[in-house]
């Protein structure tokens, strides 16, 4: 695809500014003016979308190192620049950002209230999403790491359920408390590096960063000692955000509150800013630390896939006064479990399974984007998600029973579906390093299958509820917001080589980095 060299030499700018532009456009027009704001968001989210097709046509696959980088003097007493760039790893997440966030607008064609902030907070929450995967000085990935959760808090606290308050700042105050530890990460980064840098690039060279010994709050702590501190600072900052267990409690109640939209961008995208997190900054600058905590990764891995696995299960079988009974809520827990693959992938080094984990990373938020615009689809109809206050849908709304059970069966991993390729990836790369700890982890298997089936029979299968005898099936809207994710899990399921190409290279390179430590 040939693209204007002012395009070309400055795509990855294009795509993170352009929302950021719609947002400008959109706060100037009268409130009135509802369909033409929705009309514009809808423009300017597809305008990154069809930059992010040109940028994996464009994009190199045999090479390594980074492609499409900018590099300007932003703060050059204390050598703080605007650097941005994109490779195997970065691209797949700059992908799915633009294609969740395309079609998250048509998702919330039917906001009434408060349409223009909502809209001027979503294209600013895309931009950051979209300045953290572009990011390769530190300082600027902190800066667009913050821009995007400031939106997110408005999204939750003033479009959310009724406990939106008590959501957005429980999610603020989680993910302000890991900013913090990544700032100390940061600036230990900065004034232990020769010459002091922020470059991401440079920092990973062996030799840039020389940790000293030194005392803190009176504690002597050697320079490895040191070093050990700011992985588990990073690891914890980006733990909340997988999330990782125990920094997982924000998540269901975010989930629940949240509009459908914000759901899908929670789930599809920000969960994998913590797993993108550690592979790009903690796994290539701290390789001997990210080394000695490898063992311990993967028992949160393993934690984080049964454990979530049991709490949706919780959601079938216990009442709604229990906690239980919630559809939202049992794909929010099941999200906890099938990040939990991506942590185990992560934790073994070998080629299967950090491939296995991108990869889910990728599929993830996909499958999942597609459970929570079809929870939004019957909510916006019922106005409930009592998983037993349905019952028999499947013979009223036939269509949109066979897009729910295709989400359920791909995101319990069914051969054939996106999820599957990713999830034996992983597995075969994990028994070779940790075989009792995969053998116990395939337990999130069985309980997968069990609670999405479950589920499936419950809401569509038996006699049809009578309260449903009018219940319309999807929508053209809806059905354009469903189709294009059922289709990337389908043929992604049979044919996974264009995004395992696209990020083998670069994932081979973090392998060797950590592996000559």
């Amino acid at each position: 695809m040939e693209l204007p060299n002012f395009i070309y030499h400055h795509l990855l700018s294009w795509m993170i500014f352009l929302p950021v532009i719609g947002m400008l456009v959109i706060s100037v027009l009268p409130n009135a003016k509802k369909e033409a704001m929705k009309w514009v968001a809808s423009g300017f989210t597809l305008l990154p979308l069809l930059l992010g097709i040109a940028l994996f046509l464009n994009f190199d696959r045999q090479e390594a190192g980074l492609q499409f980088m900018e590099q300007y003097s932003w703060i050059p007493t204390f050598n703080i620049h605007y650097f941005v760039g994109a490779d195997g790893l970065s691209v797949t997440m700059i992908l799915l950002t633009a294609l969740l966030s395309f079609l998250c607008i048509f998702a919330s064609w039917n906001i009434k209230e408060g349409l223009k902030g909502y809209l001027c907070m979503f294209l600013l929450l895309e931009a950051g999403m979209m300045g953290v995967f572009c990011a390769l000085d530190f300082f600027l990935f902190y800066v667009f790491w913050e821009v995007m959760l400031l939106p997110m808090y408005f999204l939750i606290g003033i479009w959310g359920g009724p406990k939106k308050e008590y959501a957005a700042i429980k999610f603020f105050l989680y993910t302000l408390f890991g900013s913090v530890l990544m700032l100390v990460a940061m600036l230990a980064f900065y004034f232990y590096s020769e010459p002091h840098t922020f470059s991401l690039v440079e920092l990973s060279k062996p030799g840039t960063l020389v940790v000293k010994d030194l005392t803190l709050f009176g504690i002597a702590l050697s320079a490895a000692a040191f070093k050990k501190m700011l992985f588990i600072f990073l690891f914890i900052g980006f733990a909340i955000k997988v999330p990782i267990f125990p920094f997982h409690t924000w998540l269901p109640l975010a989930h629940v509150e949240a509009p459908t939209p914000i759901s899908v961008i929670l789930a599809g995208v920000l969960l994998k800013m913590g797993t993108y997190g550690l592979l790009r900054i903690s796994f290539p600058i701290l390789p001997q630390e990210t080394y000695w905590f490898s063992y311990a990764l993967a028992i949160f891995g393993l934690i984080n896939i049964v454990y979530g696995a049991l709490c949706a299960m919780a959601q079938i079988t216990l009442s709604e006064k229990k906690g239980g009974n919630d559809l939202k809520k049992l794909i929010a827990y099941s999200s906890i479990s099938h990040m939990g693959y991506v942590i185990l992938g992560m934790s073994v080094f070998t080629i299967e399974g950090i491939n296995g984990a991108v990869f889910q990373m990728f599929n993830h938020g996909i499958t999942t984007a597609m459970l929570f615009l079809l929870v939004g689809v019957i909510y916006d109809r019922v106005h409930h998600r009592k998983i037993d206050g349905f019952g028999g849908l499947g013979v009223q709304v036939p269509i949109y029973t066979g897009i729910v059970s295709l989400a359920f069966f791909a995101s319990l991993g069914l051969p054939g579906l996106s999820s599957f390729i990713s999830e034996a990836l992983v597995f075969l790369g994990a028994f070779k390093v940790y075989p009792s700890i995969t053998v116990l982890a395939t337990l999130g298997i069985i309980l997968n299958a069990a609670f999405f089936l479950w589920a499936l029979q419950k809401i569509f299968l038996g006699p049809l509820n009578q309260k449903y005898i009018n219940l319309k099936d999807v929508s053209a809207r809806e059905l354009f917001t469903l189709v294009p994710l059922g289709i990337l899990v389908v043929f992604l399921g049979i044919y996974p080589m264009p995004v395992l190409d696209l990020m083998k290279q670069t994932l081979d390179q973090i392998l060797i980095l950590i592996q000559a430590a």
